[in-house]
């Protein structure tokens, strides 16, 4: 009976949590008379932008030095992949891999971007590329935009043929 008793002393829950002794200070109370240390300007000076309420010192300002921004240099044109227009010239395919393809077609049958949306696989508007990740052992004609070296290979291996689609 005493055992409970102590045990249930010794139960750590959100009821009994509490911060470290001395890992909290009080606010400061600013405003608040000379002997505070914090009285009178408050801590902030004698007149000014900083002494102004509402002032917020902008992050992006150095003083006289040269921002860095300016100083950083600057990467331009396609031909970069951390170039300026990021999106512009990257292109963007849907992945359809050949364990789905095993998954949801039964032998013989001939996938197009189509039927993988029928199928629940290719539900956007982009191309479809067709990656080798899982087995294939059913001989499926496969259309896409493309198919992975590795890919291509295991759909021929199974009896399957793969057309390109422009």
């Amino acid at each position: 009976m005493a055992d409970k008793q102590e045990s249930r002393e010794e139960e750590i829950g959100l009821h009994n949590l509490s911060p470290k002794p001395g890992s909290r200070r009080p606010k400061k109370r600013i405003g608040r008379g000379p002997g505070s240390g914090t009285g009178k300007t408050s801590g902030r000076g004698h007149g000014g932008q900083g002494q102004r309420s509402g002032n917020r010192r902008k992050s992006n300002l150095e003083g006289g030095q040269t921002p860095i921004h300016m100083r950083m240099r600057k990467l331009r044109g396609p031909h970069m992949k951390k170039s300026m227009p990021f999106e512009n010239f990257r292109t963007a395919t849907q992945p359809v891999n050949l364990s789905d393809l095993e998954d949801r077609f039964e032998a013989g049958a001939e996938v197009t971007p189509e039927t993988l949306k029928a199928a629940g696989l290719a539900t956007r508007k982009d191309p479809v590329k067709v990656l080798a990740r899982g087995e294939i052992s059913k001989g499926l004609t496969v259309k896409a935009h493309g198919f992975s070296a590795a890919a291509k290979e295991k759909i021929e291996a199974a009896g399957g043929s793969c057309e390109l689609i422009d």
